[in-house]
């Protein structure tokens, strides 16, 4: 595949991004990542030494154009409700406004979605005085489908809390626990990300979430021992030909995959691979048409020497069949 000129290079260096969720509004390019900081803070296995606190917006006019940082556009001391870990949000465009969709952890140390809104995609953004009712865990991504409806997915395991919450409430669990214990073993089927479809007004959930299903080509739930296609985090929606794609990552195996439906609310079927490992503690990735072609935007840790909490936002080029079928990329190949 011919790759891109900006291929494996950095979207800016003097911060560090990750988490890129890539929009076209008014005609450019926008992303919108989370913002990691230089901390001593170790690996706990639980995601506290990331310990983003605020939001920068970037933009592209095209695809080799210069990436412009337009500065802070949200900061979790202007967010009521949140107390700290502002991790990898999302943006979209309705009825006039520009919603940013953000996780934080609460008072409570609990992970939930928050909402702000702006009158332009680079911000600033207002904070809603509290998170969304009935939101939970990380990696909020929203998508607006041609009707006009709109669906949030999010869901990330382990640090994410994800599945903390089978009951249907908050559950704790034993605080000596490895992480990951209290979810799924061996052949039950594996956790998926949430969907909820939204309000009219982009500020609420509509209904109540329910789980997305990914079944393997035999019409069978992915496995929770299936470490190289379960669901782990970042889900993320794109539609092409009538159908959409689910991708998502699947966490300590560092792959990039995605699944297909004919429905934005699933069950997907699993497809394949996206991209091969990074450098790095996992990736979490946006797919974006522009000027007609796709891109991929993802991170790696390459430029801080594989500092796991200190990630860089890049992106590629697709190759996308006409049957939906996208190339796997390996990011290091030349």
């Amino acid at each position: 595949m011919q790759k891109n000129p900006n291929f494996r290079t950095p979207l800016v260096t003097h911060i560090y991004t990750a988490d890129p969720s890539a929009h076209v509004f008014e005609g450019k390019l926008y992303i919108y990542p989370s913002h990691d900081i230089v901390n001593e803070g170790l690996d706990d296995g639980k995601g506290d030494h990331f310990k983003m606190e605020d939001y920068h917006v970037l933009s592209m006019d095209d695809i080799d154009a210069p990436c412009i940082d337009h500065g802070e556009a949200l900061h979790v001391k202007d967010v009521p409700w949140a107390k700290r870990q502002m991790w990898a949000p999302d943006c979209v465009y309705k009825n006039g406004k520009y919603y940013f969709y953000f996780p934080a952890k609460d008072k409570d140390d609990i992970f939930r979605i928050g909402v702000a809104v702006g009158d332009r995609p680079e911000g600033p953004f207002k904070a809603e005085p509290d998170y969304i009712e009935g939101s939970y865990s990380i990696d909020p991504a929203v998508f607006v489908d041609d009707d006009g409806r709109a669906y949030m997915y999010f869901g990330g395991l382990w640090g994410g809390q994800l599945e903390k919450w089978q009951t249907g409430e908050y559950v704790q669990g034993d605080e000596n626990m490895t992480p990951g214990d209290d979810g799924p073993q061996g052949d039950e089927p594996a956790l998926g990300a949430m969907v909820a479809e939204m309000t009219d007004d982009m500020l609420t959930f509509k209904e109540k979430p329910k789980e997305i299903k990914i079944y393997d080509e035999n019409g069978k739930p992915i496995a929770a021992k299936d470490k190289d296609r379960w669901f782990f985090e970042a889900p993320w929606i794109h539609k092409f030909g009538g159908k959409y794609y689910l991708s998502y990552s699947t966490g300590p195996t560092h792959y990039l995959c995605y699944a297909e439906s004919d429905s934005p609310t699933g069950p997907f079927t699993y497809k394949g691979r996206i991209l091969e490992p990074v450098v790095g503690w996992t990736t979490h990735q946006s797919i974006v048409e522009f000027k007609g072609k796709w891109y991929l935007f993802y991170h790696d840790s390459k430029l801080s020497g594989g500092q796991t909490h200190l990630r860089t936002a890049m992106f590629t080029e697709l190759e996308i069949s006409d049957d939906g079928t996208i190339s796997t990329i390996k990011p290091y190949d030349d």
